[in-house]
């Protein structure tokens, strides 16, 4: 072979090791600079905090987007069954007949909190004080002033202003609904037996508003009004809150820590299942707050994009890890160790093909 021919075979070789290079080069910057999108939809009750833990994870992860959509527990549930968004989040856990309907998914408990009797009476300068029994009596009607005396047998001593009272409920399907309705039922047989309970009932009073934005703006403009919101939406607004009288005989206010006992006295029960409801703790509970409840991120097991599905778990992960500092800030009760480790046991089943069903109930 001459000199010329193996310098030109040379010279060939060495391109095409520059073309190969380069278009190395180019795919790998190409995977770096795609952002991954992640959308989320569902509950209200944790918006505050979602948003929150969207900030703080997006601030460490500049190649990730993440888009959560506050439109209610119901809403959420729905996109997340018709595959529109990639996790849902639900403050009312999906039971094994509603599961059946449902892409292979976990539930995942991530915060808790409490549902707040807020009111706008600007004349009463004290806390009101209201049992289940009257908080009952209220949604159904059957109490229409706040002079009423199953009210005023709740306030002794206190003078409670000659006014209508204006009901106000969620319009849309909604977890926090679902919390609240679990309360009314366990405390009214009447509500049980004509309303019972789940994330949309048919209220026999009342104005609805959409979201918790809307139950509260309502509550803020109407007089004489009474509602129920999360803590977080209260506080913003500088709306007073009810104490609510417990199974131990203590009026309690909604606090993040009194959520939090609340959720500690099921613990035995949790371990069993994570959907158990936190509502009406027993006697045992004494700094309970009764109208509590635990919200659930719903992650499918399975995925298309393996990239996509791999940064939904690390932001589960953050959340129900570093993230629980961030929420208690929020007025939201932190994770109970009990429960926190339940959560890894769930996350892990996201490492899975998805196939077949979960060991852990309330997974599919």
């Amino acid at each position: 072979m001459s000199c010329i021919h193996r310098s030109r075979i040379a010279s060939f070789c060495l391109a095409s090791l520059s073309l190969i290079a380069a278009v190395a080069c180019n795919s790998s910057g190409k995977r770096s600079s795609q952002v991954i999108t992640i959308t989320g939809a569902g509950s209200t009750f944790i918006s505050p905090a979602m948003t929150r833990w969207i900030s703080d994870f997006q601030a460490g992860h500049p190649g990730v987007q993440i888009n959560y959509q506050s439109i209610g527990s119901g809403g959420g549930i729905q996109q997340l069954k018709q595959g529109l968004v990639d996790f849902g989040a639900s403050d009312a856990a999906l039971d094994d007949e509603k599961l059946k309907d449902m892409p292979p998914l976990v539930q995942i408990p991530e915060s808790g909190g409490p549902v707040c009797i807020t009111y706008n009476l600007p004349e009463l300068k004290t806390s009101l004080k209201l049992s289940g029994v009257t908080l009952a009596r209220i949604y159904l009607g059957e109490i229409k002033s706040w002079q009423d005396p199953g009210i005023q047998k709740d306030n002794e001593g206190v003078r409670l202003p000659d006014r209508p009272i204006a009901v106000v409920h969620r319009s849309d399907g909604s977890g926090t609904t679902n919390i609240f309705t679990i309360y009314l039922a366990k405390s009214s047989q009447n509500w049980s037996s004509k309303v019972g309970q789940g994330i949309s009932v048919s209220w026999p009073v009342g104005v609805g508003g959409k979201g918790s934005d809307g139950v509260t703006e309502t509550v803020k403009q109407t007089a004489g009004s009474i509602g129920y919101v999360e803590l977080a939406y209260a506080k913003a607004n500088s709306l007073p809150v009810a104490q609510i009288h417990n199974q131990a005989g203590g009026w309690i206010e909604p606090t993040a820590a009194a959520a939090t006992a609340a959720i500690d006295a099921f613990q035995q029960e949790l371990a069993k299942d994570v959907r158990t409801p936190v509502v009406d703790p027993p006697v045992t509970a004494r700094e309970a707050y009764p109208i509590s409840g635990l919200t659930y991120l719903l992650v499918p097991k399975r995925a298309k994009d393996g990239d996509k599905r791999q940064v939904l778990r690390e932001f589960v992960q953050y959340i129900v890890s570093e993230g629980q500092a961030a929420a208690q800030g929020l007025q939201y009760a932190t994770l109970p160790l009990s429960l926190a480790g339940q959560d890894q046991r769930l996350l892990a089943e996201l490492q899975d093909s998805g196939q077949g069903s979960s060991a852990q109930p309330g997974s599919k």
